[in-house]
Parts: C-alpha cells; sequence; structure tokens
C-alpha cells in the first residue's frame, strides 16, 4: 500500500498527472528497487540477504503491475523518473477504485472489491493453496 501514499499529494496540489501525483514516481520500478533495498537495510543483519530484498522489491512493484489492470486513470508511470509515460496492460480485467475511504463504502466500492476477489484474491488462494499441497507432498 505504501505506493497509494502518493494521493497525499492531493492536498498539497499535486496533480494527478504530475511525476509526483497518483500512480507516477511511487508506482515506479525505481521505487520499488529502493524502497526494496531500505526495507532491507531496515531488517536485522541476519536476515539482510538478496532473497529478502527481492522478495521486498517484488512485493512493492506487484502494486504497479496490479493498478496496470485496472480499467481506469492515467495509467502506471514503471519507468519513472526516467520517462514520463503512463502505461497499462493491453488486459484490464480490474476494476479501478475510487480514491479514498468515503467513496469505497459505496455501489462502486463494492463493485471493485468483487472484481479483486475474482481477479486477484481467488486466483491468489488457488496458487498458494497448491503450492501447499506439493509441499505436503515433498
Amino acid at each position: 500500500m505504501v505506493p497509494d501514499l502518493d494521493v497525499i499529494g492531493f492536498a498539497f496540489g499535486v496533480r494527478y498527472g504530475d511525476l509526483w501525483g497518483h500512480r507516477g514516481m511511487t508506482h515506479s520500478v525505481f521505487f520499488a528497487v529502493g524502497l526494496g533495498a531500505l526495507s532491507t537495510v531496515a531488517l536485522s543483519y541476519e536476515d539482510r540477504s538478496w532473497p529478502a530484498f527481492l522478495f521486498l522489491f517484488l512485493s512493492t512493484l506487484s502494486h504497479p503491475m496490479m493498478d496496470a489492470l485496472t480499467d481506469g486513470g492515467l495509467g502506471v508511470a514503471l519507468f519513472a523518473p526516467f520517462s514520463k509515460n503512463r502505461y497499462f496492460f493491453a488486459w484490464r480485467p480490474l476494476a479501478v477504485p475510487p480514491i479514498g475511504i468515503r467513496p469505497f463504502f459505496s455501489a462502486w466500492g463494492w463493485y471493485v472489491l468483487k472484481s479483486e476477489i475474482r481477479w486477484i484474491w481467488l486466483p491468489s488462494a488457488l496458487v498458494f493453496g497448491a503450492a501447499r499441497a506439493v509441499k505436503s507432498l515433498l
């Protein structure tokens, strides 16, 4: 959820399409590398490792990848600060969620939640369950 802290910028006049606007810099590969590195350094000395960094980097990067699957907004600045271009994937099955807490508790928020259950939560649960089943067989 860290990448979505960029919405704070709205209160300070940062426009949606700016580099530091919503789905801008905090949704880039560059940011994911930086946050992954900082998070790894914050771990205890014994836990600092390439696998830990890779996990934290990919966890951060998964957020903009999911946002690139949504059906609204201006796209994701995956290559910021090196490129101002914003991207979506060709296949965009996820309903774009409303910005803010109050709008999320609406008919549109419920529609978004059903979309995320279908396209994110259920497939993730299936992969998790299959991995657990395979692990128990080994």
